[in-house]
């Protein structure tokens, strides 16, 4: 029987060897910078910070820690959105058989000033795309990493608060706001699909980017670009196209990478999805 931490790798691998993602990294893909054995070498280096969430460390600590060991490979960030969520899933389900909304929900009300701290730390082992604050707050500019930590303390902001003060222009701090919402509709459209456990995640991909456009593209490029995406994948996963037309969701995988358009906070969810999924025993591997 897998532990938890082991369940949550386990989901970070299946997520990236999910193929075609269309505009992420997959088994056949790999953007010009970030490789398919950088998902790889970035999934072993967490092993430590999902421990301390399994063992009920603080989701801040953990989440550091965890981001520490992503970042000890050459391509830089692979799994800072997915870690921000599986971190608390993780930490919930320690508490909680089985993992539900409600758990995850009780986990990030009880984050401190001191796990906020820590989630600006991580700033410092990898750079993260992030939009530029606006002049008041710009001090708590999270790419400031732990020189912002003494403004997050003046104000005395909770990791939670800062999650809130990101929405609606993030959707994986969304999550922190809804009960992991989307998340868990992923586990539940994982359990529900057929076939193996890579096929199913390119699956529930491409239906979480058909309904809602992915924050990701929208900050990196433009809302306009990001509903067009989305656009594009409703029309494949309306006509079933992963079964029916494989080739067409190929192509669309090939032009998102080929014009450097990724859908990652899609991927992200996508990963707290199959953790939920494997801890809660509705899709085996």
């Amino acid at each position: 029987m897998r532990t938890l931490a082991q369940n949550a790798r386990l989901a970070l691998l299946l997520e990236v060897a999910g193929t075609p993602k269309p505009g992420n990294v997959d088994r056949r893909r790999d953007l010009e910078e970030l490789r398919f054995d950088h998902f790889l070498a970035g999934t072993v280096g967490t092993e430590r910070g999902l421990e301390l969430a399994q063992e009920g460390e603080p989701v801040g600590r953990a989440f550091e820690r965890a981001v520490e060991g992503m970042a000890a490979q050459g391509g830089g960030n692979t799994q800072f959105g997915a870690l921000l969520l599986v971190v608390p899933l993780v930490r919930a389900a320690a508490g909680s058989e089985p993992l539900s909304p409600g758990a995850a929900e009780d986990v990030v009300a009880d984050t401190s000033v001191a796990d906020a701290a820590g989630f600006y730390r991580a700033f410092d082992h990898v750079d993260v795309f992030v939009d530029e604050p606006s002049a008041d707050l710009e001090p708590l500019d999270v790419r400031r990493g732990s020189d912002a930590v003494p403004a997050l303390e003046e104000r005395e902001l909770t990791l939670l608060d800062v999650m809130e003060r990101s929405v609606p222009g993030d959707d994986v701090a969304r999550e922190w706001t809804t009960g992991f919402e989307r998340s868990f509709t992923a586990a539940d459209r994982l359990a529900e699909a057929d076939g193996p456990a890579t096929d199913r995640a390119a699956a529930v991909f491409l239906s979480l980017l058909a309904e809602r456009p992915d924050t990701l593209v929208a900050s990196r490029r433009s809302e306009s670009v990001a509903r067009a995406v989305s656009d594009r994948a409703a029309a494949l996963d309306e006509r079933d196209a992963l079964e029916t037309d494989p080739d067409a969701v190929e192509e669309f995988a090939d032009d998102l990478v080929e014009r450097g358009i990724n859908p990652g906070t899609t991927a992200d969810l996508t990963a707290a999805g199959l953790f939920i999924a494997l801890e809660n025993g509705r899709v085996t591997v």
